[in-house]
């Protein structure tokens, strides 16, 4: 209904006088987003242990076993899921994840595949996996609820921040752009991002 409105106005807005453009502010904000205050986490994240980045990854790979039933019941739900980019079982996409976290920049596990892009598409994986686990249940969460939620409170969105800090000097550029682009939201990089 709200888009409706929204597309309703803008089409009344060229029947209107006001010059070649025209901006005009709508009147209500996105239902969608409102906080849902019903809407809890899958888990409770344990307390981060700022540390080591051995600590960090092996706290990514044990929370990401965390998401695997609210992530089955978002399947039930939806019957469809946005994970799969990278073509690896979700548990390898954060064993992958985690390696690179820990500093051994491993080989890609698909032929044809670098492993910058490899590392890019399990980023993605990982994250609508959380997503869409965060997601599952009657509550309808706002995306500003679950972003917080993952950049702020999960070990995940913990190691995600390191990785781009981390990979953000290395020396093959590739490698820079996709980090520096995809493994953190630009409105979610926190201070200068170790540059």
């Amino acid at each position: 209904m709200f888009q409706k409105r929204v597309l309703l106005a803008a089409l009344h807005m060229l029947v209107g006088n006001g010059g070649p453009v025209r901006i005009d502010d709508f009147p209500d904000d996105d239902p969608r987003g409102r906080p849902d205050p019903d809407w809890q986490p899958p888990f409770t994240p344990e307390a981060m242990t700022v540390g080591s980045a051995e600590v960090l990854a092996s706290q990514l790979e044990a929370e990401i076993l965390r998401f695997d039933s609210a992530h089955r019941r978002w399947l039930a739900q939806y019957r469809r899921g946005t994970v799969g980019l990278s073509g690896v079982p979700i548990a390898d996409c954060a064993r992958y994840i985690a390696d690179w976290v820990r500093g051994r920049e491993p080989a890609s596990p698909r032929d044809g595949f670098s492993a910058p892009l490899i590392l890019r598409f399990a980023v993605d994986d990982l994250k609508a996996y959380c997503l869409e686990a965060a997601g599952a249940g009657t509550a309808r969460p706002s995306s500003r609820q679950l972003g917080d939620w993952l950049w702020n409170e999960t070990a995940i969105g913990a190691a995600l921040h390191a990785l781009r800090d981390m990979l953000l000097t290395h020396c093959d550029e590739r490698l820079r752009l996709i980090v520096a682009n995809f493994i953190v939201p630009a409105a979610r990089v926190r201070g200068d991002g170790g540059r």
